[in-house]
Order: C-alpha cells, then sequence, then structure tokens
C-alpha cells in the first residue's frame, strides 16, 4: 500500500470540542498506515468567511486560503470533521467553502451548457458528523442535511468520489466508555485511510 496523502478538515469553531479528538484519533491511525496527513483547521484560518460579491467578482483569497487550498490540491483523500448544527454545518466551515470551492478552482462551468467540468475528480471523500440526536432519526425525520449539502451539493459536484459518511452520535449524552469507543473506531478508520 502507497503512502496515502490526507488532508482532515476541521470544521469545529471551538478547541475545545470532542470534534478534535476525532481529528486526532483519525490522523494517529492514518500516520501508523504510512499516510502522510494534513491539516486545515478552520477556527484557525483568518479570512473573510463572506463570499461578497458571490461569483460576479472575486475576492482575492487570504495567505490562509491559499495554503489551506494547496493542502486540498496536494491531498489524495479528503476528510471533512464538523459537528450539525441546526442540521448543518457550522457557518465558518460554510463560509470556508463558498470562498475556496469556486469556479475555476472546483469545477468549471461549460460555455452554454448546463454540463460542468468537475476539477477535484481523483480524490475520495469522508465525512465525519458528531450530533446530539440518533443518526438514524436525522436521517429519516429530516433527510440528513447536512450530508446532502457536503456529500452531493459540493464534494461530488466537484467530481469528489466516492464520498463515506460516519456519524458519531449521541454525543452530548456520551460518557467516557462510549466516547473511547468512537476514537477508536476513529482510529481504525483512520488505519484502513477510509
Amino acid at each position: 500500500m502507497y503512502a496515502k496523502k490526507i488532508v482532515i478538515i476541521n470544521g469545529h469553531p471551538n478547541h475545545e470540542a470532542f470534534n478534535f479528538g476525532i481529528a486526532k484519533a483519525y490522523k494517529d491511525g492514518a500516520v501508523v498506515s504510512g499516510a502522510e496527513v494534513k491539516e486545515i483547521v478552520i477556527a484557525d484560518l483568518n479570512f473573510d468567511p463572506n463570499l461578497r460579491y458571490g461569483y460576479s467578482k472575486r475576492m482575492e483569497l487570504e495567505p490562509d486560503l491559499v495554503d489551506a487550498w494547496e493542502k486540498i490540491q496536494w491531498a489524495d483523500h479528503l476528510v471533512f470533521i464538523h459537528p450539525v448544527w441546526w442540521g448543518g454545518m457550522p457557518a465558518v466551515m460554510k463560509g470556508f467553502i463558498d470562498r475556496l470551492f469556486l469556479p475555476g478552482f472546483a469545477f468549471k462551468y461549460r460555455d452554454n451548457s448546463v454540463y460542468w467540468d468537475k476539477l477535484l475528480k481523483g480524490k475520495t471523500g469522508h465525512i465525519i458528523t458528531t450530533m446530539d440526536q440518533p443518526s438514524w432519526y436525522y436521517r429519516f425525520r429530516y433527510g440528513r442535511p447536512s450530508v446532502n449539502q457536503l456529500k452531493k451539493t459540493v464534494l461530488e459536484f466537484c467530481g469528489v468520489s466516492p464520498v463515506k459518511v460516519t456519524h458519531v452520535a449521541i454525543v452530548k449524552t456520551a460518557d467516557e466508555i462510549k466516547r473511547e469507543k468512537w476514537l477508536t473506531k476513529l482510529n481504525t478508520l483512520g488505519m484502513k485511510m477510509k
């Protein structure tokens, strides 16, 4: 097995959150298996999360976004870790995607066509979410809106495939034993580089 290049993108704005433990467990497992791993902690980036002009006018990328985009381009495998808040991802993570997954970067519209070119083809993905409701309830009651948004309308739209999904739930009522089991599972997923 070759050393896969992985970038872990952590979308939680709070460094004390369980998401950081998940990111470490996944990374540790991947490193043990020989992967090269880089990280993007969105909360640590200095950038304007608002796509102020939509696609009508390009905003210059701040240095932290340039560095993040270089890591995304470098990677074979993109791992997004985030909590589910109000059915979606944290605002700063949505702003990160808005600012970086741009026409000409992640995809390219074709002239006079409803089709587009997927500029991130060849990469795979994994979405790891934490939530305070059972994952089956989130799926059947609400239709997994954060997964649909990130997996289908961002990553797959840009050519990332396949994209696996792992839900970690219910976090708010989990004791230390349960949390350790989750971390062991995520460490194993990192070892398998999935």
